[in-house]
């Protein structure tokens, strides 16, 4: 069995147990509809098949957090730990265990039917390494930040297609951003790491959960009104058929989104990544393109470039879409 490491970063030094832990078994490449090298193995995938291990996991954790780190600060976190791996139980960790070492931020959340939850904050680097010694794979985070719990500063449309298709996301994404571009409104492409996209809005903060969460409806009504044999609504499964899913249930009070530069628990340890938008051009591109093997190098591009810097307004853009709503 291998010693545990220890790494120093900033006034901390953090522990990593059981480095050689297999947290991600090896993954094929998905059928991306427009990859011309459908039998290549995917770009990072591990060479000898072995997957990915804790200490992979905490090395990437290490390398992405200057560019990770911007887009959690101040949010509570939903945790997906998998102590045994992908393969082995699920804890979704919502409340911060009172082992966590006092300097790791915390946030006490008032519940909507009452009590309160305390929710890990990640700050800085050493908690980020620490979350990965504690094999949370996945970090979900609020769209507000503490002190305005109430008003998000992040819209979220989430493109969930009917199944592992992502021509009919690509083709999604681009009529989202058109409809977002006529309302004034910037945006930006992450992929999630499974099977879909999410497209990002950055808001001011001075609209509620509720407000949101109607504009977002809204949108994504206009866009399955316009496309109703390729794009849906509908809540539930059994309505949707084949066409892809517009959901904007992850905007309100105490629901979570994957975290731009989160690994995700699946085989092959897929990253939710940054996408510029002229990328989803790239026939290569497909969710789960990039792993902890290659984010890094994706994150260095910038794909955002600073979209994400100066939050809107939702007044302007609503007088707009009911205009064109008629």
């Amino acid at each position: 069995m291998t010693s545990a490491r220890t790494v120093r970063t900033g006034r901390r030094t953090v522990a990593l147990h059981r480095p050689e832990k297999i947290l991600f078994p090896a993954a094929d490449e998905p059928d991306t509809g427009g990859s011309p090298d459908r039998d290549a193995s995917p770009a990072g995938a591990p060479d000898d098949g072995g997957g990915y291990s804790k200490a992979d996991l905490f090395d990437y954790h290490r390398a992405v957090a200057p560019f990770m780190l911007p887009h959690l600060r101040g949010r509570p976190l939903m945790l997906d730990r998998r102590p045994d791996g992908v393969a082995g139980p699920r804890f979704l960790q919502q409340d911060t265990p009172d082992h966590y070492p006092d300097w790791i931020t915390r946030a006490e959340v008032p519940k909507k039917e009452g009590g309160t939850v305390t929710h890990t904050v990640c700050d800085d680097t050493a908690t980020l390494l620490f979350l990965a010694d504690q094999a949370c794979l996945t970090l979900h985070r609020w769209l507000s930040r503490i002190g305005r719990l109430d008003h998000p500063d992040r819209m979220v449309l989430d493109l969930d297609p009917a199944g592992d298709d992502f021509p009919a996301v690509r083709a999604a994404a681009r009529l989202a951003g058109e409809l977002l571009d006529q309302l004034g409104l910037p945006s930006a492409l992450m992929t999630t790491g499974s099977r879909g996209l999410h497209v990002i809005v950055p808001l001011n903060g001075h609209h509620d959960f509720d407000d949101v969460r109607d504009f977002a409806k809204d949108v994504a009504d206009t866009l399955a009104a316009a496309h109703p044999d390729r794009l849906t609504t509908a809540a539930r499964k059994k309505d949707r058929g084949s066409r892809l899913y517009l959901d904007v249930q992850r905007n309100a009070y105490a629901q979570t989104a994957v975290a731009p530069f989160s690994v995700r628990a699946a085989p092959g340890a897929p990253v939710a990544v940054p996408l510029a938008w002229e990328q989803l051009d790239d026939p290569a591109v497909h969710a789960r393109r990039w792993t902890i093997a290659d984010a890094v190098e994706q994150a260095r591009t910038d794909p955002w470039a600073g979209v994400l810097r100066s939050g809107r307004a939702l007044g302007p853009a609503r007088r707009k879409l009911r205009a064109l709503r008629g």
